[in-house]
Protein backbone atom coordinates (compact mmCIF):
# COMPACT_ATOMS: atom_id res chain seq x y z
CA UNK A 1 0.00 0.00 0.00
CA UNK A 2 1.92 2.86 -1.05
CA UNK A 3 -1.13 5.72 -2.13
CA UNK A 4 -1.28 7.88 0.78
CA UNK A 5 -5.17 8.66 0.34
CA UNK A 6 -5.76 5.32 0.51
CA UNK A 7 -3.63 4.62 3.29
CA UNK A 8 -5.67 7.33 5.21
CA UNK A 9 -9.41 6.12 4.63
CA UNK A 10 -7.75 3.09 4.99
CA UNK A 11 -6.57 2.85 8.48
CA UNK A 12 -9.41 2.44 11.16
CA UNK A 13 -9.33 1.68 14.87
CA UNK A 14 -10.18 -1.71 14.89
CA UNK A 15 -12.63 -2.80 17.81
CA UNK A 16 -11.49 -6.48 17.57
CA UNK A 17 -8.31 -8.58 17.06
CA UNK A 18 -7.37 -11.81 15.95
CA UNK A 19 -6.12 -13.78 19.08
CA UNK A 20 -2.56 -15.39 19.00
CA UNK A 21 -1.19 -13.49 16.59
CA UNK A 22 2.35 -12.79 17.30
CA UNK A 23 3.96 -9.38 16.29
CA UNK A 24 8.26 -9.68 16.25
CA UNK A 25 10.29 -6.87 17.82
CA UNK A 26 11.95 -6.35 13.89
CA UNK A 27 8.59 -5.33 12.72
CA UNK A 28 7.76 -3.08 15.25
CA UNK A 29 11.50 -1.57 14.98
CA UNK A 30 10.63 -1.04 11.49
CA UNK A 31 7.72 0.74 12.28
CA UNK A 32 9.39 2.96 15.00
CA UNK A 33 12.08 4.20 12.46
CA UNK A 34 9.56 5.65 10.68
CA UNK A 35 7.78 7.46 13.64
CA UNK A 36 11.22 9.07 14.66
CA UNK A 37 10.59 11.59 12.22
CA UNK A 38 7.52 12.64 13.18
CA UNK A 39 7.58 16.05 14.06
CA UNK A 40 8.07 18.02 17.38
CA UNK A 41 8.47 21.13 18.95
CA UNK A 42 12.21 22.38 18.45
CA UNK A 43 12.94 19.03 17.50
CA UNK A 44 12.76 17.89 21.08
CA UNK A 45 10.84 14.62 20.32
CA UNK A 46 9.16 14.29 23.38
CA UNK A 47 7.43 10.78 23.06
CA UNK A 48 8.50 8.03 24.15
CA UNK A 49 7.37 4.46 23.42
CA UNK A 50 6.52 1.71 25.95
CA UNK A 51 5.63 -1.77 23.91
CA UNK A 52 3.70 -4.44 26.21
CA UNK A 53 4.12 -7.97 24.67
CA UNK A 54 4.24 -10.28 27.35
CA UNK A 55 1.40 -12.08 28.40
CA UNK A 56 1.82 -11.39 31.96
CA UNK A 57 2.39 -8.14 31.85
CA UNK A 58 -0.26 -7.65 29.25
CA UNK A 59 -2.76 -9.20 31.30
CA UNK A 60 -2.10 -6.33 33.96
CA UNK A 61 -2.64 -3.97 31.36
CA UNK A 62 -5.86 -5.01 30.52
CA UNK A 63 -6.98 -5.24 33.85
CA UNK A 64 -6.02 -1.61 34.10
CA UNK A 65 -7.32 -0.64 30.99
CA UNK A 66 -11.19 -1.64 32.24
CA UNK A 67 -10.45 -5.36 31.04
CA UNK A 68 -11.28 -3.90 27.29
CA UNK A 69 -11.12 -7.15 25.19
CA UNK A 70 -9.21 -5.89 22.46
CA UNK A 71 -6.50 -5.05 25.15
CA UNK A 72 -6.32 -8.72 25.36
CA UNK A 73 -6.34 -9.91 22.14
CA UNK A 74 -4.14 -7.62 20.58
CA UNK A 75 -0.58 -8.49 19.65
CA UNK A 76 1.34 -5.90 21.68
CA UNK A 77 -0.24 -3.07 23.47
CA UNK A 78 1.87 0.46 23.51
CA UNK A 79 2.01 3.38 25.71
CA UNK A 80 2.80 6.36 24.43
CA UNK A 81 4.50 8.59 26.78
CA UNK A 82 5.21 12.21 26.74
CA UNK A 83 8.67 13.99 28.42
CA UNK A 84 7.50 17.35 30.78
CA UNK A 85 11.07 17.48 31.04
CA UNK A 86 11.94 17.65 27.23
CA UNK A 87 13.48 20.59 26.84
CA UNK A 88 16.31 19.85 29.42
CA UNK A 89 17.79 17.64 26.33
CA UNK A 90 17.63 20.81 24.12
CA UNK A 91 21.40 20.91 24.38
CA UNK A 92 21.73 17.39 23.78
CA UNK A 93 19.72 17.60 20.72
CA UNK A 94 21.59 20.67 18.69
CA UNK A 95 25.06 19.33 20.14
CA UNK A 96 25.38 17.11 16.76
CA UNK A 97 24.38 20.49 14.81
CA UNK A 98 27.11 22.65 16.71
CA UNK A 99 29.64 19.92 16.09
CA UNK A 100 28.85 19.66 12.43
CA UNK A 101 29.33 23.31 11.78
CA UNK A 102 25.57 24.04 10.84
CA UNK A 103 25.87 26.38 13.76
CA UNK A 104 28.28 28.75 15.65
CA UNK A 105 28.38 28.28 19.51
CA UNK A 106 26.76 31.60 19.85
CA UNK A 107 23.59 30.41 17.59
CA UNK A 108 23.99 27.08 20.00
CA UNK A 109 24.14 28.77 23.40
CA UNK A 110 21.36 31.18 22.23
CA UNK A 111 18.91 27.99 20.80
CA UNK A 112 19.41 26.15 24.36
CA UNK A 113 18.72 28.86 26.33
CA UNK A 114 15.41 30.47 24.75
CA UNK A 115 14.22 26.76 24.25
CA UNK A 116 14.52 26.19 27.92
CA UNK A 117 12.87 29.58 28.71
CA UNK A 118 10.10 29.05 26.96
CA UNK A 119 9.31 25.84 28.94
CA UNK A 120 10.00 27.01 32.27
CA UNK A 121 8.61 30.41 31.42
CA UNK A 122 5.48 28.50 30.42
CA UNK A 123 5.24 26.54 33.55
CA UNK A 124 3.31 23.15 34.47
CA UNK A 125 0.60 23.41 32.46
CA UNK A 126 2.70 24.37 28.73
CA UNK A 127 4.86 21.51 29.92
CA UNK A 128 2.28 19.21 30.38
CA UNK A 129 0.30 20.15 27.31
CA UNK A 130 3.00 19.96 24.99
CA UNK A 131 4.34 16.48 26.31
CA UNK A 132 0.71 15.20 25.08
CA UNK A 133 0.67 17.61 22.05
CA UNK A 134 3.79 15.89 20.78
CA UNK A 135 3.04 12.36 22.00
CA UNK A 136 -0.33 12.52 19.72
CA UNK A 137 1.79 13.77 17.00
CA UNK A 138 4.24 10.79 16.80
CA UNK A 139 1.32 8.13 18.13
CA UNK A 140 -0.39 8.91 14.70
CA UNK A 141 2.39 8.44 12.67
CA UNK A 142 3.09 5.28 14.46
CA UNK A 143 -0.60 4.63 13.87
CA UNK A 144 -0.38 4.89 9.73
CA UNK A 145 3.61 3.25 9.37
CA UNK A 146 1.78 0.32 10.94
CA UNK A 147 -1.14 0.09 8.71
CA UNK A 148 1.34 0.74 5.64
CA UNK A 149 3.18 -2.62 6.94
CA UNK A 150 -0.72 -4.35 7.18
CA UNK A 151 -0.56 -4.17 11.20
CA UNK A 152 -4.12 -2.35 12.45
CA UNK A 153 -4.39 -0.18 15.15
CA UNK A 154 -6.87 1.09 18.06
CA UNK A 155 -5.80 4.54 20.16
CA UNK A 156 -7.37 4.33 23.92
CA UNK A 157 -7.81 6.65 26.32
CA UNK A 158 -9.82 4.37 28.34
CA UNK A 159 -7.19 3.34 31.45
CA UNK A 160 -6.20 3.93 34.63
CA UNK A 161 -2.87 5.88 34.13
CA UNK A 162 -1.61 5.87 37.66
CA UNK A 163 -2.23 2.05 37.62
CA UNK A 164 -0.32 2.01 34.36
CA UNK A 165 2.43 4.27 35.91
CA UNK A 166 2.93 1.74 38.09
CA UNK A 167 2.64 -1.89 36.25
CA UNK A 168 5.41 -0.48 33.34
CA UNK A 169 7.63 2.15 36.75
CA UNK A 170 6.60 5.01 34.59
CA UNK A 171 8.36 7.93 36.00
CA UNK A 172 6.78 10.89 37.10
CA UNK A 173 8.25 13.24 34.31
CA UNK A 174 6.64 11.27 31.93
CA UNK A 175 2.73 11.54 30.78
CA UNK A 176 0.72 8.89 29.44
CA UNK A 177 -0.75 10.32 26.54
CA UNK A 178 -2.48 7.32 24.97
CA UNK A 179 -2.72 3.68 24.59
CA UNK A 180 -2.27 2.16 21.28
CA UNK A 181 -3.47 -1.58 20.68
CA UNK A 182 -1.89 -3.22 17.60
CA UNK A 183 -2.71 -6.22 15.80
CA UNK A 184 -4.47 -8.14 13.16
CA UNK A 185 -8.49 -6.76 12.82
CA UNK A 186 -10.67 -9.27 13.16
CA UNK A 187 -13.16 -8.16 10.50
CA UNK A 188 -16.19 -10.63 11.76
CA UNK A 189 -17.56 -7.32 13.24
CA UNK A 190 -16.39 -4.56 12.06
CA UNK A 191 -19.45 -1.68 11.15
CA UNK A 192 -19.46 0.87 8.03
CA UNK A 193 -17.51 3.45 9.30
CA UNK A 194 -19.69 6.05 11.26
CA UNK A 195 -20.17 9.34 10.43
CA UNK A 196 -17.79 11.96 9.32
CA UNK A 197 -18.24 15.67 8.82
CA UNK A 198 -17.94 17.32 5.86
CA UNK A 199 -15.24 20.20 5.80
CA UNK A 200 -17.58 22.87 5.60
CA UNK A 201 -18.73 21.71 8.75
CA UNK A 202 -15.05 21.57 10.61
CA UNK A 203 -13.37 24.66 8.37
CA UNK A 204 -13.78 28.21 8.48
CA UNK A 205 -11.16 30.62 7.00
CA UNK A 206 -9.76 34.20 8.50
CA UNK A 207 -11.87 33.65 11.45
CA UNK A 208 -13.84 31.50 13.31
CA UNK A 209 -16.97 30.25 12.52
CA UNK A 210 -19.75 28.11 14.42
CA UNK A 211 -20.93 25.48 12.08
Amino acid sequence: MSDFSTLVKARRSAAKFIPGVEMAASELDEILALVKFAPSAFNLQHARYVIVNDDETKLRVYEAAQKQYKVKTASAVILVLGDKEAHLQAGKINEGLLQLGVIDQREYDYTVSSIQSFYENGGDMLKRDEAIRNASLSAMLFMLAAKEKGWDTCPMIGFDPEEIRRILDIPERFVPALMIAIGKEDLSGQRPRGYRKPVGEFVSYNRFQQK
